[in-house]
């Protein structure tokens, strides 16, 4: 096995990155990929690319192959880029029988963070503020009643247990519209994450959406790189990201950021994770949401304003290299230089009405 021999178990742009991160730290990258994508310039940039048999993202979903392909390549570690199984603790399992690094948290910080009742109750037990809500899968019986308790005017948001991207999550602002959009969660949450569990929180408006990036190294130290705002959004999807957010006081900011690494030390992580908020118009209150144990699509915008590489820092955390000896440290103390913004085309499918 290569010492520093990766596997870049994506495509498109964040393959891309991976590739270029390996190659500016010396490492060997190999890239996968699928007969339909045999033409994509990952595979044309990449030095060594190995096919995967199947078309499509099915052969992305596959652990137990994605795993045995980085041993057959004598990589020593993995990186699984967002998206696909970048967040499944089988997969971080299957790297490890197979005696590769996985480039991301342990699979117990991936379980926890990865079942929203399990993030929402170490966030309770972390002394993290959460809205109402269910605190399991939950049936539509329970949906209804918790709804009905919240009086008139109430209002919840369903949201898919496993998964994010806005896919099984829908705002029900009445008790007849509730058994409609249950089952169509349920769908979305089945065919998205294979799992239709779903529970209810409380529906909070106005709110702004803000997450907090941390970085933790393998020997205990953790560090927060910031926010961005991403209360711009269309159907529970991020459209526009900003890195620092505008609408934050320096009070609030500190105490967005100290909650984050509270989560994020009790749950052990190592590498990088996001943790989101909401908070409350005019800064009265904030609750958290939830929490990617990975890379997110919109970090480049905290890598802009604090000048650090975040995919070069995942590949040296996961070999051993500390925080400080990465200077992160010293780029979070000095803060945010500026502003990024990033804005996304989300593709959207057209029902029978036309409507998206």
């Amino acid at each position: 096995m290569s010492r520093n021999r990766i596997l870049i178990a994506n495509r498109g742009e964040i393959a891309l990155r991976i590739l270029r991160a390996s190659e500016e730290l010396g490492w060997e990258p190999v890239v996968v990929y699928t007969e339909d994508e045999s033409e994509s310039l990952p595979v044309a940039r990449a030095a060594q690319a190995v096919a995967l048999p199947g078309t499509g993202p099915a052969p992305y979903l596959d652990a137990t192959m994605l795993a045995k392909v980085a041993a057959d390549q004598e990589c020593a570690f993995f990186h699984p880029g967002y998206g696909f199984l970048s967040e499944s603790a089988d997969l971080a399992r299957a790297c490890a029988d197979a005696g590769v690094n996985f480039v991301g948290p342990t699979p117990a910080t991936l379980e926890t963070f990865g079942d929203k009742a399990a993030a929402r109750a170490l966030a309770l037990k972390t002394g993290l503020p959460c809205l109402e809500g269910t605190s399991a899968a939950t049936t539509l019986a329970e949906a209804e009643d918790f709804l009905a308790g919240l009086g008139s005017g109430g209002a919840v948001l369903i949201n898919a247990m496993s998964g994010g991207g806005g896919r099984g999550m829908r705002v029900v602002r009445s008790p007849a519209e509730l058994p409609k959009a249950w089952k169509r969660c349920a769908s979305e949450a089945r065919r998205a994450f294979g799992v239709e569990d779903l529970y209810v929180e409380r529906f909070l408006a106005p709110a702004r959406h803000i997450e907090i990036q941390v970085a933790a190294d393998r020997h205990g130290e953790l560090i927060a790189l910031g926010e961005r705002e991403c209360s711009i959004q269309r159907n529970h999807q991020k459209l526009v990201e900003v890195a620092p957010s505008p609408t934050l006081s320096p009070k609030l900011r500190e105490e967005l950021s100290e909650s984050a690494l509270d989560l994020a030390r009790a749950a052990g992580l190592s590498n990088l994770a996001t943790v989101e908020f909401l908070v409350a118009e005019g800064e009265k209150a904030f609750f958290f949401i939830e929490a990617n144990a990975r890379l997110q699509v919109e970090h480049t915008v905290t890598e802009e304003v604090f000048g650090v590489d975040l995919v070069r820092a995942q590949l040296a955390i996961a070999a051993g290299s500390s925080l400080a000896e990465l200077g992160l440290p010293a780029a979070a103390a000095a803060g945010s230089r500026g502003h990024a913004i990033q804005f996304r085309v989300n593709m959207e499918r057209l029902s029978e009405t036309g409507q998206a």
